[in-house]
């Protein structure tokens, strides 16, 4: 079954080098992604809870995008990437988050965790 890709654009206040510690570090994601992050090269464990999700890091780039693909999906296309853009004329900062869900319901409740997430970061960098 294919799953839909979605991507949401959310603006924050602070600069590409800080948000990408915050996408990139296990210490960054513990401020506002999960409760506890261990790194191995390029496989990430997440801790929340009870629960435990391991995700590889496809591809980064410094200060631009962080790409993770969750090791059950490996039969699939999936991922979800951090790319941080900024507007040319107004040097607006914003993040992009590319993600992918089973169907449009998913999708949804999917957009609202990470538009929830993203305001646990914003509160953490004090944006």
């Amino acid at each position: 079954m294919s799953k839909i890709k979605f991507e949401l654009e959310i603006p924050v206040h602070a600069s590409p080098a800080m948000l990408y510690q915050y996408f990139a570090t296990p210490s960054g994601l513990e401020e506002w992604f999960a409760d506890k992050v261990n790194s191995r090269g390029k496989l990430i464990t997440f801790f929340w809870d009870d629960s435990e999700e391991e995700a590889t890091i496809l591809s980064k780039k410094s200060d631009e995008r962080v790409k993770y693909k969750w090791t059950e999906s490996e039969g699939d296309d999936s991922y979800f990437e951090f790319k941080i853009q900024v507007d040319a004329l107004t040097k607006d900062v914003s993040v992009i988050i590319t993600d992918f869900a089973d169907d449009e319901e998913s999708a949804e409740e999917a957009k609202m965790l990470w538009e929830n997430q993203i305001d646990e970061l914003k509160h953490a960098i004090g944006a």
